[in-house]
């Protein structure tokens, strides 16, 4: 059983597809007008976690992440550059892909963009206006928020008393402050459409209902994005969509908490605003990045730091050297320790019953730990065999579909330092111990860790 929280209903909820067997997601994906940064990498990461897991207990994902390629700040930055449209945004688009790549983050299924979906967006507000949900006003297409009584069921909030954090410029009229904007007549702009409804361009939150449900459905199951995304977007995704087919639009809505960094909410103004190419420039390992965004739970704030930027970093090294240990065990003969195996047993369940839970990642990662300590004293006492390690190999291998995090390749090393490893063992055998210590740290200083262990020397990189 699976369950998570829903913030559309504020509780936990017994996870059930509308198709048996199938899940299909919604994400909020990039603004490309600049290169993302590591606020926004912690909701990409939680997603993928998300979509992996699913795909671990057994569904096929159909995932869809939108491109956002035009609202105010990609056109600001194409009239800033002076070029059009389409080649500001195509350089950011192809930057988001390779930071993707660089944390592994998989694919989603379809990366629609908002430029290439106009009709999609057009042909949905056109539903809204006849169906008396929206009006024009000079040129303009706003959503009349008086007209659908259930506005707020998402964020809870009293709008009575509030406007939208997010609301349109001042140019443009509507009958009410909190009344969005679907579609925003020119005015003196360079980019822009000739469509039935006018011209101009969409608004913010139509493209993401246009092109969901284009691609998933007038329902489907699941929709996620950062906290920050509940109010307004998220709020008027439900809004437009559901006044226009009449039907519910997600069943299930998944939200991120905020990234700080070192307790303070990321700004430039500040100096620790960080895109994930600043980190790489540092010299950070970006699984240790992915694992730190990883790590807190996707609910509770995630704590930013350098400091513990590199504790990750240390503990991806020793889940990497745990790796390599086990795959040293695959030549040694014997039988199965029972012990073992049953140790394996119960961490499989765990890690599941964790991430089932919520996804429950720090206690999913406390099960690998565990499990780590209890081979690690298997290995060190010389029960480890090739027929557990296979196992265990196959288990780690299964986990990292979910995790991405180990390095399960294993690196060749150059021919001068195996020279020097065979010779410290030589000296070793001949009990020339001077020699062997000072090998040891010859091959040390080249930043190869040796281990000595029960089954012969086996060497990790530091």
């Amino acid at each position: 059983m699976i369950v998570f929280f829903n913030t559309l209903s504020r509780k936990k909820e017994i996870f059930k597809p509308i198709e048996e067997g199938v899940v299909k997601m919604y994400t909020c994906g990039p603004t490309v007008y600049d290169f993302a940064h590591i606020g926004n990498f912690r909701a990409y990461v939680f997603e993928d976690l998300l979509h992996r897991f699913l795909e671990y207990a057994g569904y096929r994902v159909i995932r869809v992440m939108n491109i956002t390629d035009i609202d105010d700040k990609t056109i600001a930055g194409a009239i800033k550059e002076n070029v059009p449209l389409h080649q500001y945004t195509e350089k950011y688009i192809n930057a988001f892909i390779q930071d993707m790549e660089c944390l592994r983050l998989k694919k989603a299924t379809y990366f629609p963009r908002a430029t290439q979906h106009i009709k999609e967006m057009v042909s949905l507000i056109k539903t809204l206006l006849l169906k008396g949900y929206a009006y024009e006003k000079d040129g303009s297409i706003y959503f009349r928020i008086s007209s659908f009584p259930s506005y707020g069921k998402l964020s809870h909030y009293d709008f009575d008393k509030i406007v939208s954090a997010r609301t349109d410029s001042d140019e443009y009229e509507k009958e009410q402050a909190r009344d969005f904007a679907l579609w925003k007549g020119t005015k003196d702009e360079p980019f822009f459409w000739n469509t039935e409804i006018g011209k101009g361009r969409p608004g913010w939150h139509i493209e993401c209902s246009a092109m969901s449900m284009k691609y998933l459905g007038e329902t489907f199951d699941i929709h996620t994005g950062g906290v920050d995304n509940i109010f307004p977007h998220h709020e008027n995704e439900i809004a437009q969509s559901e006044a226009a087919t009449g039907k519910k639009f997600v069943n299930y809505w998944l939200h991120c908490a905020h990234l700080l960094v070192n307790g303070e909410k990321m700004s430039k103004s500040k100096g620790n605003f960080y895109t994930l190419r600043d980190l790489l420039n540092k010299g950070y390992d970006p699984l240790a990045i992915r694992y730190l965004l990883m790590s807190a739970h996707y609910r509770d704030p995630l704590n930013f730091s350098e400091k513990s930027l590199k504790q990750a970093e240390n503990t991806v090294k020793h889940l990497h050297a745990f790796y390599q240990r086990v795959s040293f065990a695959l030549t040694i003969k014997g039988e199965p320790d029972p012990v073992i195996e049953k140790s394996l047993q119960t961490s499989s369940n765990e890690f599941f019953s964790a991430l089932a839970d919520d996804l429950n990642i720090s206690a999913a990662i406390a099960s690998i730990f565990k499990l780590m300590r209890n081979i690690n004293e298997s290995f060190e006492s010389g029960r480890l065999t090739a027929k557990n390690a296979e196992k265990i190999l196959k288990f780690l291998n299964r986990i990292n579909e979910v995790l991405a995090i180990f390095e399960t390749s294993r690196e060749q090393l150059s021919l001068d330092i195996m020279q020097l490893i065979r010779e410290r063992e030589r000296a070793r055998k001949e009990k020339n111990y001077q020699l062997a210590d000072r090998l040891r740290k010859e091959i040390a200083d080249k930043g190869i860790f040796l281990e000595d262990t029960p089954y012969g020397t086996r060497w990790i990189r530091k």
